[in-house]
C-alpha cells in the first residue's frame, strides 16, 4: 500500500505532483462553477445586460417620438385642439360630440 501511495505522489508533471494537480483542478472547478462569480452567473448577467440595453434603446426612441409630438402640439394650436378632442373628448361650448365605437 505504501508503495502505491509513494508512486502516486512521486510522479511530477510540470514540477507538480499528481496530488497537487488534482487539488488545483478541484479548486478551479469550484471557483468557476460554484462561487459567486461563476461562469453560469456571468452568462446570466451578460444576458440581463443585453436585455436592459435593448430596453434603454427602446425607451430612448420612444422619448424622442414623444418629444416630437409635444413640440408639434405646443407649436400648433389646431393640432392641440384636435388632440384634446380625440383623446379627452373635449369640445367647444357650441358643439355636440358623438362617440361612435
Amino acid at each position: 500500500m505504501k508503495e502505491r501511495v509513494k508512486i502516486f505522489t512521486s510522479k511530477r508533471i510540470l514540477g507538480l505532483t499528481v496530488t497537487q494537480i488534482v487539488v488545483l483542478l478541484v479548486l478551479i472547478v469550484v471557483l468557476f462553477f460554484f462561487s459567486d462569480s461563476s461562469v453560469i452567473k456571468r452568462i446570466r448577467y451578460e444576458s440581463q445586460i443585453r436585455n436592459l440595453e435593448s430596453q434603454i434603446e427602446f425607451y430612448r426612441e420612444q422619448t424622442n417620438i414623444d418629444k416630437d409630438k409635444l413640440n408639434e402640439l405646443q407649436s400648433n394650436k389646431e393640432d392641440l385642439e384636435k388632440f384634446a378632442r380625440e383623446n379627452y373628448f373635449m369640445k367647444k361650448e357650441n358643439e355636440d360630440v358623438f362617440i361612435i365605437d
